[in-house]
């Protein structure tokens, strides 16, 4: 966990800085790294697009918040183990939200009740499920 943590936070020179002040709501994300100096709040739905091959990194400085019953959406062959979330703050998935990615928290991650995500949960405190489903991609 550590390892891919801080080679997630150690890359440099981003391609998208600060998307949307740090609220990506309705956003397409296309492949690369993405850097936020703060909090992510993902209040609708997203969609991450790219082919199977592509990466995603996302750099977010502060927590990650997504709003309850908001989906993200992989499209044109992206896949869920090519996507990595780093997070120096806690991140919380909503009620009956759905995510996707590999999340690396430096504090921890809340899944609440009937959140689901296809890809890995890996923090450096601690892991609260409510009722919620991974999936392994």
């Amino acid at each position: 966990m550590q390892t891919a943590y801080t080679d997630a936070a150690g890359r440099s020179n981003p391609d998208y800085l600060n998307l949307g002040a740090g609220d990506i709501g309705g956003q397409t994300l296309n492949p690369g790294l993405y850097k936020f100096t703060s909090a992510v709040v993902i209040p609708t739905d997203i969609t991450i697009a790219g082919g199977p091959n592509d990466i995603w990194i996302f750099q977010v400085a502060g927590t990650l918040i997504m709003s309850s019953g908001v989906r993200v959406t992989l499209s044109g062959g992206a896949q869920a183990k090519n996507i990595f979330w780093q997070t120096s703050g806690a991140v919380t998935l909503g009620t009956t939200s759905h995510f996707e990615g590999i999340i690396l928290s430096q504090t921890g991650i809340n899944l609440q009740t009937g959140a689901s995500i296809n890809g890995r949960l890996l923090a450096q405190t601690a892991v609260t499920l409510q009722m919620s489903t991974v999936t392994n991609p």
